[in-house]
């Protein structure tokens, strides 16, 4: 019960302010406030605040997690999905929970907008951590497609499929979405040896609120790619930028993450610094539930 009145709080407080955004504070607001950007289009943050949300903040942080306007649980039939909105919706955050600066904590696709974010509101920043998030889109399509192919060699159903996405408008929904169907094949997502551990956080988060809260909206790629015309980013030159701007930034990623080449994860820790940098074993894209101790020591250590 008392679990259940902290979220109608949370969903009434972020509500009379901004658009119906669904947002929840973890830990204590004297702590160093750090924002969680979920990945997308068409995701949330459930699982992670089913998992890693409170033992983040147990850590000595001040952990807010939200759902972009139109997605998840920040339902707005009239959301355009566009990174401008994101930027608002983010502010928002900020604005509603009285927060002059933050760590962003950027998962996924929420690695592009907590980098754009953090280009162009550099006075709101802490510092910046991509934990498996994207940042050189089309070099991950590539790598994607180009496994797939070695993959499937021998089999010419798929290859033909392969060639069917290679011919698709590279700046659109369809594209993205049939690269991660293929990645999904080749199990990129997938962590090679399931820990005890990693089992349970899975088994704890399906089994709870959060997991039937785990809203999902199809249409959010596609009003993404109809209404932003940056669709398709290499964000190298703006991370550059962000670090000669003395922005403090983190990158930790699985090893197994199959959706990044050797290059774009050498391309990364170049950029941030190799002490900034954390590749962890056996783990891939959601990190923060595969290895989430070693996910929380690093964020602990850097954070601090």
């Amino acid at each position: 019960m008392k679990f259940l009145l902290s979220v109608l709080f949370s969903l009434f407080l972020t509500s009379v302010n901004a658009q119906n955004l669904y947002s929840k504070a973890y830990g204590n607001k004297k702590n160093p406030a750090v924002i969680f950007i979920h990945g997308g289009p068409s995701g949330n943050a459930t699982l992670f605040e089913g998992t890693t949300a409170q033992k983040l903040a147990d850590k000595g942080f001040y952990v807010i997690a939200y759902d972009r306007r139109g997605e998840g649980r920040s339902k707005d039939e009239d959301a355009t999905m566009t990174f401008k909105e994101s930027f608002e919706d983010l502010k928002q955050v900020y604005n509603t929970y009285k927060i002059k600066k933050a760590h962003i904590l950027a998962h996924s696709f929420g690695g592009i907008i907590g980098t754009l974010f953090t280009s162009q509101f550099p006075e709101k920043m802490r510092s910046l951590t991509l934990a498996g998030a994207l940042f050189t889109q089309q070099e991950t399509y590539d790598h994607i497609l180009k496994q797939a192919k070695e993959y499937f060699k021998n089999d010419p159903t798929q290859l033909k499929e392969i060639s069917e996405i290679e011919n698709l408008d590279k700046n659109s929904a369809a594209y993205r979405k049939r690269c991660y169907e293929m990645a999904s094949k080749l199990g990129f997502f997938d962590m090679p040896n399931p820990t005890p551990e990693s089992e349970n956080l899975r088994k704890e988060y399906q089994a709870g609120e959060f997991y039937k809260n785990n809203i999902r909206n199809a249409n959010s790629p596609i009003k993404f790619y109809q209404n932003e015309r940056l669709n398709n980013l290499d964000n190298t030159v703006i991370l550059k930028t962000i670090k000669r701007k003395g922005i403090p930034m983190y990158a930790v990623y699985g090893k197994n993450d199959g959706i990044f080449s050797n290059k774009q994860i050498n391309d990364l820790k170049n950029i941030v610094g190799k002490d900034n940098f954390k590749l962890i074993d056996n783990c891939s894209h959601y990190l923060f539930v595969d290895q989430q101790d070693e996910f929380l020591k690093f964020m602990e250590l850097k954070l601090k």
